[in-house]
């Protein structure tokens, strides 16, 4: 077996390593060895070892996500609703 010498640093939000560290915990191992892991599967399989793709949504879908990133960018105002009852009412009249 090689001796492991070579170091590799990454930048991550925290609850996200705090998390994907539980997970991995969980499944009997640390980060490290799932990077080493991840790693090794990517040589093996010469590329990523799944299938990387963009998912596809129907048009709905697709529109009702940008106005969501128009939002959340401010180039949208979201809608607001005194109650429930107003927020139903309007959905049963489209």
């Amino acid at each position: 077996m090689a001796t492991k010498k070579a170091v590799f640093n990454m930048r991550v939000e925290e609850d996200k390593k705090n998390n994907v560290e539980q997970l991995y915990k969980n499944l009997g191992m640390t980060l490290p060895q799932a990077v080493n892991m991840f790693f090794t599967q990517s040589l093996l399989v010469g590329g990523l070892p799944f299938e990387a793709k963009m998912p596809r949504y129907n048009k709905e879908t697709e529109e009702a996500m940008q106005e969501a990133r128009d939002i959340t960018a401010g180039r949208v105002q979201a809608k607001s609703y005194s109650s429930a009852r107003e927020l139903f009412e309007e959905l049963d009249a489209e």
